[in-house]
């Protein structure tokens, strides 16, 4: 086996992360990747958190950011034509390893194609087939020559199906911190420290701010009836997003709910809130591991809705309620999630003292069970994958 000075002066290992959620889990992996091997060459599609890695992106992330399986259809070719693009690349390239980072419509075609050319692919972090579409276990199991899990009970799904598996712990864990300063991040916002703070999070896609922006902000209208003190805090994941839903707080006639838009920042919104509204996805399991009481919601198109509700294998579509395996918070979806329901459940989760110190307590334990060195951990599966000893 050659030396690993020998190995890090030719690797190039390639990535592709299609959403924000992709890109800081993808980070946290880059961050162990560049103590093993700080002289690595790290390219493909992601962004700003991978890119502060001294990742170069070969296309913007944006690019590939669409939800939903109509929604798609109309960025069909252009997705398609970058991964044909990226594929011939890393043929020609043939780098030590192919890392896709969530994203598993786009990433496993492209891992499937990769490993029959003999290229090592990992995907990172395993397809939801707990959840539904649990048939593509064959294709990840034809895509992927080692899986990366980040919830505990994943590790036997993949291994009972003959797949290479690492449970990495989920990276959120240790980026959150086990007792958040609310008092800090009301000061970071500029939030007033005496009154109520909602935090608003419709979602960080374009399509789940059409969705979901005027029925979240119809509710918060609702909330301030009930008590005209509250404040409400949303954070935009880029310019984009903020500027349609500052046009949709304008043309819903909104501005008096005095709304802090605020650029990024989620993670201080969360901290400061008393309670959040969220879209299903990434950000309802950082809305727990703050501690925060929260009622989940979502919508998409009416077609894609109706295919993936008879898809589903559980009663839980937010990560906190599947961790746990129960109901802990409310989820509101589809045509369930009108502006009424949205605040009723919301006032209550506000208003709840002791269902607050039990969301705390459940929340603290799933917060200790996700918790572990995924930066490293992550980066000794790369490793071993291109044969680079652990250390």
């Amino acid at each position: 086996m050659a030396s690993s000075a020998e190995l890090t002066r030719k690797q190039s290992i390639a990535l592709v992360a299609g959403e924000s959620s992709g890109d800081l889990l993808g980070s946290r992996l880059l961050a162990g990747l560049r103590e093993r091997l700080p002289d690595v060459r790290l390219h493909g599609i992601g962004g700003e958190h991978m890119m502060a890695q001294g990742f170069t992106s070969d296309w913007p992330m944006d690019k590939l950011t669409v939800r939903g399986l109509f929604e798609v259809i109309p960025r069909y070719r252009e997705i398609k034509g970058i991964q044909q693009a990226l594929r011939e690349r890393l043929l020609a390239e043939r780098p030590d390893v192919f890392v896709g980072v969530d994203y598993p419509g786009f990433n496993l075609g492209l891992e499937e194609q990769l490993r029959k050319a003999g290229i090592p692919t990992i995907h990172f972090i395993g397809p939801q087939i707990w959840a539904w579409r649990g048939w593509r276990i064959k294709k990840i199991a034809r895509a992927v020559s080692h899986m990366l899990v980040i919830f505990p009970f994943e590790e036997s799904i993949y291994r009972n199906a003959g797949i290479p598996v690492t449970y990495v712990g989920h990276p959120l864990a240790e980026v959150i911190p086990m007792q958040p300063d609310m008092s800090a991040a009301r000061a970071r916002l500029g939030l007033k420290q005496d009154a109520r703070v909602v935090a608003i999070l419709p979602g960080s896609r374009m399509g789940e701010l059409k969705q979901n922006g005027d029925g979240f902000l119809a509710a918060a209208r609702l909330l301030r009836q009930r008590e005209p003190s509250l404040q409400f805090v949303t954070p935009m994941a880029g310019e984009r997003q903020m500027a349609f839903f500052l046009e949709q707080i304008r043309l819903g006639g909104y501005e008096d709910l005095d709304v802090k838009v605020v650029a990024g920042q989620s993670h201080s919104a969360m901290e400061a809130a008393d309670a959040v509204l969220v879209a299903s996805g990434t950000a309802s399991l950082e809305v727990a591991l703050y501690k925060k009481p929260m009622v989940i919601s979502y919508k998409v198109m009416w077609a894609s809705y109706q295919i993936m509700r008879h898809m589903g294998y559980q009663p839980w579509v937010g990560l906190p309620n599947i961790l746990a395996r129960e109901f802990l918070v409310p989820e509101l979806l589809q045509h369930d999630a009108t502006p009424q329901a949205l605040a009723d459940a919301m006032w209550r989760q506000l208003d709840d003292h002791a269902q607050q110190q039990r969301l705390a307590r459940r929340f603290t334990d799933m917060h200790h069970a996700l918790l572990r060195d995924t930066s490293r951990e992550s980066a000794n599966a790369v490793c071993e994958v291109i044969g680079v000893r652990a250390r």
